[in-house]
């Protein structure tokens, strides 16, 4: 017997919110890195997203000590962008929607520290658990950052869905996992309710 859905779970960027103009703070550090002697690695991107640290402390973790010129640069790149993000238009009103008919809804996300920050003072406070990577030191699609989620509503695998634009991370990886999962391809003009719609509306 299928069981539906009880807990709808979002990824952040591409899905509920979007950057207006991106000047890549971090890849910007990551070339000076490079450019002074440090090798990138594989993990990089994963390190970044799960430490709760500044600009400058993870240019300490990484080694170096960044010099002041550019970490004022590279800080000012950062603030402009975080200023220019933005919640889709549909983005309240679903999440409204959804808590109307009776769901507990979650935000997951991969994301550094200053982004996650910038995102609890511009969305809403109607998710029952908010789970950020740098947060629980753990990235999608590690196992350990669905079972925050699982673990705290307390539930089984198979009563939530996950709703994202990465096949990967807010799909493949939650359907292996045991759960609902849906695709959004904002850039092919697709709306949450193109594929939420269902769930209001037999509720």
């Amino acid at each position: 017997m299928k069981i539906e859905p009880k807990i709808i779970i979002f990824d952040a960027f591409g899905t509920l919110v979007k950057i207006g103009t991106s000047r890549s703070p971090y890849r910007k550090l990551m070339k000076w890195l490079k450019t002074n002697g440090r090798k990138p690695s594989p993990n990089d991107a994963s390190i970044i997203m799960s430490k709760a640290v500044d600009i400058a402390q993870l240019a300490l973790h990484f080694g170096q000590v960044i010099p002041k010129h550019l970490l004022n640069e590279i800080n000012d790149d950062l603030q402009f962008e975080l200023n220019t993000i933005e919640l889709f238009e549909d983005t309240i009103p679903t999440l409204q929607i959804l808590k109307k008919h009776g769901f507990k809804i979650a935000l997951c996300s991969n994301l550094a520290l200053p982004y996650g920050e910038r995102l609890k003072t511009l969305l809403p406070s109607l998710f029952d658990v908010v789970v950020f990577s740098y947060e629980v030191a753990a990235i999608k699609p590690e196992q350990q950052i669905y079972e925050v989620i699982k673990a705290h509503f307390d539930c089984v695998m198979s009563e939530m869905l996950f709703i994202g634009d990465h096949p990967v991370l807010d799909v493949e990886k939650p359907i292996s996992l045991g759960m609902n999962a849906r695709l959004i391809q904002r850039v092919k003009g697709e709306q949450l309710s193109d594929v939420i719609g269902d769930l209001t509306s037999r509720k």
